[in-house]
């Protein structure tokens, strides 16, 4: 089984945590490719299994990972499982009732959305999600992130 790790990153914590998915996936037995949208490769994306994953900026996930949804072939990966991860801006230590809705409503809706946007265009996009905290806005991750990452990655490829 191979797996496909697909990210865009700014400050480089949404591409620290997709190179622990890749990482996680090989030390459960699997290949893996890491590939960021901002680069061009040779060839057509292939795997069993892909990850994608955006920080989000402004309530939303980048334009270059929703590009990338919509020019990725259908035909190879539509019937394959796909899972969304993001990075967002953690909550401050004693958030207000406003500030927790807030999030609820504009920031991990993102990921919910490029989810969508997914499904949309014909992907088996997997209900689990992936949410990493980041400390300020250009990070670190929260001290947690990468193992919460590694945990999620096994509960995901026990599901398969």
């Amino acid at each position: 089984m191979r797996g496909l790790v697909v990210y865009d990153s700014y400050f480089g914590n949404t591409k620290l945590v997709a190179e622990t998915i890749a990482n996680e996936l090989e030390n459960q037995g699997l290949e893996s490719e890491l590939r960021s949208v901002r680069k061009k490769y040779p060839v057509s994306p292939q795997g069993d299994l892909l990850f994608l994953g955006s920080p989000v900026r402004m309530g939303s996930t980048t334009r270059r990972i929703k590009k990338y949804v919509e020019r990725l072939d259908k035909g190879s990966w539509g019937g394959k499982p796909v899972v969304v991860f993001t990075t967002i801006l953690a909550l401050p230590e004693n958030p207000a009732a406003e500030r927790i809705e807030s999030r609820e409503k504009y920031d991990l809706m993102a990921g919910r959305k490029l989810a969508e946007r997914a499904k949309a265009e014909g992907l088996n996009v997997l209900d689990d999600q992936l949410w990493v905290d980041v400390g300020g806005l250009k990070g670190p991750l929260v001290e947690t992130g990468l193992e919460q990452t590694k945990q999620f990655t096994r509960k995901i490829l026990g599901r398969l």
